[in-house]
């Protein structure tokens, strides 16, 4: 998931579809890439759960999927709670050492 985010082309992609569903050509142009590059990186993003397509005729349309981000929000805030109690234990384990060096 974060493979398919580490590129901007994909990212601008994203953006784009954060607006409503978008042909190829439309998410190409505005990025000024080629249109088989934005078939390669949308394919990156379908893998990573980000977008689903749809072909009707020659007409391929993307879609924004969220429930990739979803899940990367709460791989994000387990990450985020598992540090916060590590900062936890180590501000209980400084305190008591910090009352033990005075005395």
């Amino acid at each position: 998931m974060f493979f398919a985010l580490a590129d901007v082309h994909r990212r601008g992609m994203l953006d784009r579809l954060s607006r409503g569903p978008a042909s190829v050509s439309e998410l190409a142009e505005p990025l000024g890439i080629a249109l088989p590059s934005a078939v390669k990186h949308l394919a990156v993003l379908e893998a990573g759960g980000f977008v689903v397509s749809r072909k009707v005729g020659r007409v391929r349309t993307y879609k924004a999927e969220s429930r990739a981000l979803d899940a990367m929000e709460a791989w994000v805030t387990k990450r985020k709670m598992l540090l916060n109690a590590q900062f936890d234990r180590l501000d209980a384990y400084l305190a008591g050492h910090k009352g033990k060096a005075a005395t």
